[in-house]
């Protein structure tokens, strides 16, 4: 499979997740009270190694490694964070990416996200989150917010 065949199966498994039910009760909207300026302060010590400091993720994020895991996307408009909604987000950082994928039945792709329900809080990864959406353009919050509701909607 090359890089860009690879890339687009990325893309699909993605947008697969984005389609599926939560396997798991967890919150599907962000708090009020999630605070950005405490997500920016933990975005630098949990994210940024692999994320950027500047959101701007991995070089060549959409190449795959030799392992076929895809190096560490941007959470600034140009990535694809955007295009998830809050609980998928939520998720994929509390369990992992590999864990998370694994719960909703995809085995066959292999993701570097690593899982931080043991190191951060529900709140504290809220909060990074809060951080990494008050740093996207206002019409990217928006579209970000539609899929969102979308996600609500799809779990009732």
């Amino acid at each position: 499979m090359n890089s860009r065949t690879n890339a687009g199966y990325a893309v699909l498994v993605t947008c697969a997740l984005a389609s599926m039910s939560p396997a798991i009760a967890q919150p599907v909207r962000q708090p009020e009270t999630a605070d950005p300026d405490l997500g920016k302060t933990l975005y630098q010590d949990f994210c940024a190694a692999c994320h950027g400091p500047g959101l701007e993720g991995e070089e060549n994020w959409q190449s795959p490694r030799p392992d076929g895991s895809l190096p560490a996307p941007p959470h600034d408009a140009t990535g694809h964070t955007w295009h998830h909604g809050d609980d998928l987000l939520f998720n994929y950082t509390r369990l992992g990416g590999q864990a998370l994928l694994a719960e909703r039945g995809i085995t066959n792709f292999n993701s570097g996200m690593p899982g931080f329900e043991d190191q951060l809080s529900e709140g504290e990864i809220w909060n990074i989150l809060a951080y990494i959406k008050s740093e996207w353009p206002p019409r990217v919050q928006e579209i970000q917010s539609v899929r969102t509701e979308a996600e609500q909607l799809e779990g009732n």
